[in-house]
């Protein structure tokens, strides 16, 4: 798996949506200034724990293991939306699930990525079912819902694809990804070690 935290983020979530998971992630980055993922994960009651942590060329890398949780849900915003704008779309979906549910604030750097993401996460969520809320720079998604099966647009953009290729992981029924190759622009490998978890 690729070292970067981000590209990690979406196993992290599948193991904390799928039933009885118990999944171990080896060499991922775990700089303090990439690692505030881990941390929201955490306090959002997220199973974490790391196995390992090593120093290699002065960057701190470790094997995680995370099981099945139960996610409380919580608001990001500031800083530390800024810190995870990439994140914000699988987080977006783990909230979903979430007791409480997840409220983004901050975030109309969003509108401007590979694709105006508040939108293409909202209008996903809504195909497959979620309740939410946008406005210019922020998302809501309730908390305690159920993801419905899907035909999903990944809209070209690669952390739409793998976020909701996540989500459908824990809908009722099979979904399917139009232009899923897409999540080859930063993660060419996301769907073969994707069926590999999700044997």
């Amino acid at each position: 798996m690729p070292g970067d935290i981000s590209s990690a983020a979406f196993f992290l979530v599948a193991a904390c949506l799928v039933k009885e998971a118990d999944l171990t992630i080896v060499d991922v980055g775990l700089n303090p200034t990439r690692a505030a993922l881990l941390d929201v994960l955490r306090g959002m009651g997220a199973a974490i724990k790391p196995l390992h942590i090593e120093q290699v060329n002065g960057e701190l890398i470790g094997t995680l293991q995370i099981r099945t949780s139960h996610i409380k849900g919580g608001i990001i915003q500031g800083a530390t939306t800024a810190a995870l704008i990439d994140e914000i779309p699988i987080l977006a979906v783990l909230g979903a699930v979430s007791q409480e549910g997840i409220l983004v604030r901050d975030a109309a750097e969003l509108r401007v990525k590979e694709t105006d993401r508040i939108r293409t996460i909202e209008e996903n969520l809504r195909r497959m079912g979620i309740t939410v809320k946008t406005t210019p720079d922020s998302i809501e998604v309730p908390g305690c819902q159920r993801f419905h099966a899907a035909a999903l647009p990944s809209y070209g953009d690669h952390r739409i694809a793998m976020a909701f290729s996540v989500a459908a992981l824990a809908a009722d029924g099979a979904s399917s990804m139009e232009e899923a190759e897409a999540a080859s622009v930063s993660f060419p490998e996301f769907y073969k070690i994707l069926r590999q978890i999700s044997r």
